[in-house]
């Protein structure tokens, strides 16, 4: 049985494939699925003539495959989650929305509103767009954009 270019250098990379996709993903059983659907994805598509070629459009549709996985993981939002049920943390609910309120302070009304909607009510971002009025790439660049800020708070809070 001869093995076409896509099949060996999917098997001679799988290794690396398995290692980016743990990257985006953080689980292994997400990762070796992604890795099953890159697959059938490629399977599916058309012939590829050379090995760079197979590399490239393996490495692309993982990547691919990898954040529709991660748009697809519906975040648990902020108030379903109990401070009393997190062992090992001694920490109250009033000094949660005190550095939520701080995380949040350089965000825009809009970003807030949004950040509000999606990570405390659990709105997807279609539902958003449509609340807001808005695009939903906008929702999502705006979210990102908060998710960053908010990022860049917290470590300067931690210096």
């Amino acid at each position: 049985m001869e093995i076409d270019v896509l099949t060996s250098s999917f098997l001679g990379l799988r290794d690396k494939l398995h290692h980016i996709a743990l990257n985006y993903l953080e689980n292994d059983e997400d990762a070796k699925d992604a890795l099953q659907d890159t697959w059938l994805k490629l399977r599916n598509g058309g012939e590829v003539e050379t090995t760079s070629e197979a590399r490239n459009k393996l490495v692309a549709v993982l990547r691919h495959v990898c954040i529709d996985r991660l748009r697809k993981a519906k975040p648990i939002p902020l108030d379903a989650v109990s401070v009393r049920e997190m062992k090992g943390y001694n920490i109250v609910e009033e000094d949660l929305k005190h550095l939520e309120a701080l995380l949040q302070e350089g965000l825009t009304p809009l970003q807030r509103e949004i950040f509000h909607l999606v990570t405390h009510e659990g709105m997807e971002y279609e539902q958003v767009a449509e609340k807001l009025s808005m695009n939903v790439e906008a929702v999502r660049m705006n979210m990102s954009r908060t998710r960053k800020k908010m990022r860049e708070t917290y470590n300067n809070l931690n210096r």
